[in-house]
């Protein structure tokens, strides 16, 4: 009866948090893994749609066709706008995985208007397939609002776990618990050798002291790109650092680099293990990046007694952009979801305030998203509502005016949302 229990308990959390997030991995640490996919299949009450990876599925374009057939065989028109890809765009999957993404979600988006779920089953197949977690990373970030896909691995797959939930486009659950820690069982310790910063002006700390030799900017970087990941592939380091570079090529300039990385920090930090490379798991790192995250989960948490010091102390972890200064492609996408969870935090904070009745520190909270990004149209609705709702509304309009301004320079459309508020706040003043 115990275990009926543990189960049912298990299968509730899953349907609990699956609403809260584009992608949920049942982590391979979970018992009931296999026996919660099986119980999936069997509910009547929501829809699931289900594929199991095969040893044939090396690369994306035999996953794609493998998975359209047996999903056709659930929905008998899915696949019918991938079929319509050229097949040569695989051959330069890098810069022509958003196409397929997008073809991907147009098959998601004709299966159901309801929830459902789609399954991806012994997603471990893909551990040595790039381009497979590359498409999956990709996904998370647009998939339609009633689709949650549910990922069933073995090994903790080789996606950028930590900053896919800084944007709560993922989340990992073992068993009927949220993993709001140590994502990668790693990088933790009572004593920190090393002390690696990242958010603003970035630094890596040894022993207390601040590394400085790193002959050139390429070993900094390629330690803070593995710290990212769970685990990478050489060819993953190689078309993320050098992607006009033959592969050859590539791969001599990766060893340079990875000596100099091993040179300036004093130790062999970073290790092959099973065709992957990891962060040393020997050593502690500390890692701001890691602590803003897990941070976050706890103010995301509801059962989190002080939800408000969570967000402050995650506002505080802030300390700007990350790796500011470097423009790199895979920077900049971790940029976004970093800067995400920052704008959340604030986003929190503002509501405390307001339900204390400390508005001028909320308005406070909302300019300092908008100094870092201003683009974020849902933070100007909230300023405009706020100087509304304290009778200031000549102010409210005034920051659309401006806003309105701002966004005409840089030839950007105003959301219909924020053009409508507009519009209630000058008929009601």
């Amino acid at each position: 009866m115990a275990l009926q229990e543990n189960i049912r308990v298990a299968y509730n959390a899953l349907q609990e948090q699956a609403p809260n997030t584009k992608v949920l991995l049942l982590h391979p640490n979970s018992r009931y893994r296999t026996l919660l996919i099986a119980m999936m299949i069997n509910d009547d009450s929501i829809p699931t749609y289900y594929y199991s990876l095969g040893p044939d599925d090396v690369n994306l374009r035999s996953f794609l066709e493998r998975m359209s057939h047996e999903i056709a065989n659930q929905h008998p028109t899915f696949g019918r706008h991938l079929n319509q890809l050229d097949p040569t765009i695989f051959d330069d999957i890098e810069d022509n995985v958003d196409e397929v993404v997008e073809k991907f979600v147009q098959e998601l988006e004709e299966i159901s208007d309801s929830p459902y779920f789609f399954v991806l089953d012994e997603y471990d197949r893909s551990d040595s397939a790039d381009d497979i977690h590359r498409f999956v990373e990709k996904l998370a970030d647009v998939m339609p609002e009633n689709c949650r896909m549910i990922l069933n691995s073995r090994s903790l797959p080789r996606l950028p776990w930590v900053s896919m939930v800084a944007k709560k486009q993922a989340a990992l659950l073992q068993d009927d618990q949220l993993v709001e820690n140590n994502f990668y069982s790693s990088y933790r310790g009572d004593d920190y050798r090393l002390e690696v910063f990242a958010l603003g002006p970035s630094s890596v700390l040894n022993n207390g002291s601040t590394i400085d030799t790193w002959e050139g900017h390429l070993p900094r970087l390629l330690f803070f790109f593995a710290l990212d990941k769970p685990l990478v592939t050489r060819s993953e380091i190689c078309s993320a650092f050098w992607p006009d570079l033959q592969t050859d090529q590539a791969v001599n300039v990766f060893h340079v680099t990875k000596r100099r990385l091993h040179k300036a920090i004093g130790l062999d930090i970073l290790v092959h293990i099973d065709n992957h490379y990891q962060i040393n798991p020997e050593f502690n790192v500390y890692y701001d990046v890691l602590d803003f995250v897990e941070t976050l989960m706890r103010g995301r948490n509801p059962n989190t007694e002080d939800s408000f010091a969570a967000w402050q102390h995650a506002v505080d972890l802030y300390r700007g952009p990350f790796l500011q200064g470097h423009s790199d492609v895979w920077i900049d996408e971790r940029r976004f979801a970093f800067r995400t969870g920052y704008l959340e935090a604030l986003s929190e904070l503002a509501n405390v305030y307001i339900d204390t009745d400390r508005k001028e520190m909320a308005l406070k909270m909302y300019q300092q998203g908008l100094d870092e990004d201003y683009m974020r149209q849902d933070l100007h609705r909230s300023m405009m509502r706020l100087y509304a709702d304290m009778g200031r509304r000549p102010e409210a309009v005034a920051h659309y005016q401006q806003m309105e301004k701002t966004f005409n320079e840089q030839k950007l459309g105003i959301e219909p949302e924020t053009v409508e508020l507009n519009g209630e706040i000058k008929s009601s003043s």
